[in-house]
């Protein structure tokens, strides 16, 4: 496993993983304490089924951290947003019709990483179905805990 060690206690090659700066990278799809429910031994990310993938979503809404912040935060975790255009070309797409496309591009098995569960919908119920949907269709669901170090599920 590469990027930062969760042992206990730190040495001379540096601070102690859970006291670490928060600015170092820290790459999620390496960390098994960020995918907790996926955990059933320290391979389980090698072992995923084949072709899923990590992917980062960021939305330009009023309510939402700018996109350049929520790009900022996947990227300190090592989560890649594929395609990302800043400023993003305007889309004449409801809120549906993104959903429905982002449906389209994730597969069972992928783990879909957000900033922010507000990115998941436009208020609670939005969000809730759509964490639903998306775990029906076998898709992990993990939000960036603000000033954390992993990732935790959305608690919704």
């Amino acid at each position: 496993m590469t990027g930062l060690s969760h042992t206990v206690g730190g040495d001379a090659t540096g601070p102690e993983p859970e006291t670490a700066p928060l600015h170092l990278p820290h790459t999620a799809a390496e960390c098994p304490k960020c995918f907790t429910e996926l955990q059933h031994d320290r391979d389980w990310w090698q072992a995923r089924p084949m072709g899923s993938k990590l992917v980062g979503l960021v939305i330009s809404r009023d309510d939402m951290p700018s996109v350049v912040q929520q790009r900022d935060e996947l990227t300190r975790f090592g989560v890649p947003i594929e395609g990302f255009r800043h400023p993003a070309p305007e889309t004449l797409e409801s809120w549906e019709q993104r959903l429905v496309r982002l449906f389209g591009t994730l597969t069972r098995g992928d783990v879909l990483v957000v900033a922010n569960v507000h990115a998941l919908g436009r208020d609670i119920d939005e969000e809730t179905r759509t964490v639903a949907e998306l775990r029906r269709r076998g898709v992990v669901v993990k939000v960036l805990s603000h000033g954390g170090r992993h990732l935790f599920a959305p608690g919704r």
